[in-house]
């Protein structure tokens, strides 16, 4: 396998607090590299699926909307451990206006003394528009937001800035990076313009999983837009989000694929990933991206898209299989540069009687990565 990879390992989302901090320092003794909160507002399954008889959690936690804020997590952790980093994955400048997350970053730069990444995205319409926030020109307004971030974090005072979405006039933030640097930036991108404003603007790169070439391809866009840029594209971190569905044999392994939680993570791809696996999907005509809002989707809905979701979409989503058969999947992906993975567990969606062994799976899977 080439070059060193990083591992990253999702923070824990819910109470008690406590135990996410526990997690985080036990993962930074086991030699994890960074934790890694999402950014929710409303979770990704629908009410009407947390029954018992769709998932035991429902027994468990009363709805799947439970979101701690990662920024705050990320301070409470950084100041709680000594070397892991901790980031988000991934906020967006809909509901944070870009100078209130300039300087956000530049509080947790301080806080982590320079272990915070910030990562964002275009943000998703079920975290706007149920809460009265625009979903209108979601990249544009990444885009021009970065560079407020930026401004406003570089400059030594006052500073003005005409844009389409937002606008500052002597505008000013005191408060200086950590280091020499501020804090570091990647971005979830996916499509063409999203993979060209990486190169042009961002620090690393963060999507959620593609195939093994189409992960190479993108990075060879994001790199020649550096390029053009005359950034240096060796200097943009390879990153990559990816579930984990591990069991501890191949019917383990079929079983959870074939759970209705574990298929319904599926249903923001888009439309065209369906197609190309010979699937029609559950929104053939527009994108579960768009069409999805968990809290307005009744039960004959919720079961309708576990049913256009087949087990091997899933596959195709995730890393699936015992421990060996993961690894092997991820050292095609750093075949083709990947420099950061960030290991999201969802075993549990599938079966919360394997939740121990999986965590004990993870670490196994860190060793034969890294080692």
């Amino acid at each position: 396998m080439a070059g060193r990879l990083e591992l990253g390992v999702p923070g824990q989302i819910m109470p008690p607090a406590a135990a996410a901090v526990k997690f985080a320092q036990r993962s930074e003794a086991e030699g994890f590299d960074a934790v890694w909160w999402p950014d929710h507002l409303m979770g990704w399954h629908p009410d009407s699926m947390w029954t018992p008889d769709l998932t035991p959690l429902a027994e468990h936690q009363p709805n799947p909307h439970v979101y701690f804020d990662p920024a705050v997590m990320m301070g409470v952790v950084g100041a709680a451990t000594e070397r892991i980093r901790v980031g988000v994955c991934v906020t967006d400048l809909i509901r944070r206006h870009p100078a209130m997350a300039a300087q956000t970053a530049l509080t947790l730069d301080h806080v982590t003394q320079g272990r915070a990444i910030i990562g964002l995205g275009s943000g998703e319409q079920l975290n706007a528009t149920p809460y009265g926030m625009p979903f209108d020109r979601p990249v544009a307004r990444l885009d021009e937001g970065i560079d407020v971030m930026r401004l406003l974090m570089d400059a030594d005072g006052p500073v003005d800035f005409e844009g389409r979405f937002h606008r500052l006039d002597k505008a000013v933030l005191g408060l200086r990076p950590f280091g020499a640097t501020p804090p570091e930036i990647w971005t979830a991108a996916h499509g063409p313009r999203m993979l060209r404003l990486t190169g042009r603007k961002a620090d690393g790169w963060l999507p959620t999983k593609l195939g093994p070439a189409e992960y190479g391809a993108a990075l060879q866009t994001i790199r020649r837009s550096a390029e053009d840029e005359r950034r240096d594209p060796d200097a943009i971190t390879p990153g990559m989000l990816g579930y984990v569905l591990m069991g501890p044999d191949a019917e383990t392994v079929q079983r959870l694929t074939e759970a209705p939680l574990v298929r319904a993570l599926c249903v923001l791809l888009p439309a065209q990933v369906f197609r190309d696996l010979g699937v029609e999907g559950p929104y053939p005509d527009g994108s579960g991206f768009h069409d999805f809002i968990p809290t307005a989707i009744d039960r004959a809905e919720s079961l309708r898209i576990i049913d256009a979701i087949p087990p091997a979409v899933v596959r195709h989503y995730a890393f699936c299989g015992t421990p060996d058969e993961v690894a092997e999947q991820v050292e095609e992906y750093v075949d083709q540069g990947l420099r950061h993975l960030v290991m999201w567990n969802i075993t549990a969606f599938g079966d919360p009687s394997l939740a121990r062994w999986s965590f004990g799976a993870m670490s196994e899977l860190r060793k034969r990565l890294t080692e």
